[in-house]
C-alpha cells in the first residue's frame, strides 16, 4: 500500500512564500502523474497543479505565474513551490498521486495567508 505524507504547511503574511512537500512510500512499481489540490472552508476541494510522469505540469488559472510544482527523480517527492500568496489562497492542501494505477491522497497539510 502506497502512502502520501505532506509538509510544509503553515501561516504566512500576503505577500509571501511557502513550500509544500510530499513523499510517496510503499511497495511502487509504477508511477503516474502526482498534484496538489486545495479545500478552503464551505467549498469544494479543486485542482492546483499536476505533473504528470514525464514532466508536464499544469496549473489552474488563479495560481499562475505565482505557483511551481516539481518532482525529484525517484518520482515519488512532489513539491509546490507557492509565491505571491493571497488570503484567498487559503485552504487545506492535498497532495495526490497515482501509483500503481491506484489513486493516492495524502491527509493534508493546511496553508493560511492573513492579509
Amino acid at each position: 500500500q502506497v502512502h502520501l505524507v505532506e509538509s510544509g504547511g503553515g501561516l504566512v503574511q500576503a505577500g509571501g512564500s511557502l513550500r509544500l512537500s510530499c513523499a510517496a512510500s510503499g511497495s511502487i512499481f509504477s508511477f503516474g502523474g502526482m498534484g496538489w489540490y486545495r479545500q478552503a472552508p464551505g467549498k469544494q476541494r479543486e485542482f492546483v497543479a499536476s505533473i504528470s510522469s514525464g514532466g508536464t505540469t499544469t496549473y489552474a488559472d488563479s495560481v499562475k505565474g505565482r505557483f511551481a510544482i516539481s518532482r525529484d527523480n525517484t518520482k515519488t517527492t512532489v513539491a509546490l513551490q507557492m509565491n505571491s500568496l493571497k488570503p484567498e489562497d487559503t485552504a487545506v492542501y492535498y497532495c495526490q498521486g497515482v501509483f500503481n494505477l491506484v489513486s493516492v491522497w495524502g491527509q493534508g497539510t493546511q496553508v493560511t495567508v492573513s492579509s
